[in-house]
């Protein structure tokens, strides 16, 4: 089933739309190359309604929040919502700071999106209002464990059953969330987390896996994110003894390159609950 999705995005190339950061525009736009979407990026309030019409989905991440962008995603947020395009939202470190929090809760108020990409902490944060994030990094006792995992996939389901997204919530468990079902995913390697920008790599893909997809969301977000734990995974075994992050990042994206739907189907490592 998952390897379908993956199939879809070789298929059909959706080209995203992505209001992202300046830290690692450069990766998402590799990343979509290599999974099979297309990139485009444009975040001036100028043309950013005219390029989301060219696209098939949209990807809003806030990861170098500034007022001049904010109207731009609110503006594409729009034309996607009047198009019936795909939006996925990145909250990175909403809760960090009031402008990313008030600008990622002023999104979520009114734009619809498809897909929440974020960890535990983000997630809490517009769940609640308000919270607390270690910069863009989930805060500690907030972690997915084996022993908290129920109880965040209860969180997830509500969340997503009050903002009509899927929840998914990335970390040492994958939780990817509807508001009846849920994919716990057990892919991944604890080094991705030594390499900035994996997570908006993924959220790029999400927005290009939801766009070859449009009617299955919540397995075309667990198909994504499985891909991309099973990169990460494949990335970790070529390691060689002088190479470190670095190199792992690269790797990562070659993975991606190279990932079939046969492939992910084989290393998909999930259960649904």
């Amino acid at each position: 089933m998952l390897g379908e999705l993956l199939d879809n995005v070789r298929r059909r190339h959706p080209l995203v739309h992505n209001i992202t950061n300046y830290v690692t525009v450069n990766d998402c736009a590799n990343i979509l190359l290599a999974c099979g979407g297309s990139p485009i990026m444009a975040d001036d309030i100028g043309e950013a309604e005219e390029i989301t019409a060219l696209c098939a989905g949209l990807n809003i991440n806030i990861g170098t929040l500034n007022a001049r962008t904010i109207p731009a995603m609110l503006a594409a947020g729009k034309k996607a919502n009047q198009l019936g395009r795909p939006v996925v939202l990145d909250p990175v470190g909403a809760g960090a700071s009031r402008l990313r929090t008030d600008t990622a809760l002023g999104l979520l108020d009114q734009v619809r999106f498809a897909v929440v990409r974020g960890n535990i902490s983000e997630i809490k944060t517009l769940a609640l209002g308000s919270g607390s994030t270690r910069g863009v990094d989930a805060g500690v006792g907030d972690a997915v464990t084996k022993e908290s995992l129920e109880e965040a996939v209860r969180f997830a389901k509500d969340f997503a059953r009050k903002t009509g997204a899927v929840a998914a919530i990335t970390g040492a468990i994958d939780i990817v969330a509807g508001g009846e079902r849920a994919f716990c995913i057990f892919n991944g390697h604890p080094m991705m987390s030594r390499v900035t920008g994996t997570g908006c790599q993924l959220s790029a893909m999400l927005a290009a896996y939801v766009a070859a997809s449009p009617d299955r969301p919540l397995e075309a977000a667990a198909a994504a994110v499985c891909a991309m734990g099973v990169c990460g995974e494949i990335a970790h075994r070529r390691l060689g003894e002088l190479d470190g992050n670095a190199s792992y990042r690269n790797y990562i994206i070659d993975a991606a390159y190279h990932l079939d739907g046969e492939t992910l189907e084989r290393c998909a490592n999930y259960e649904i609950l």
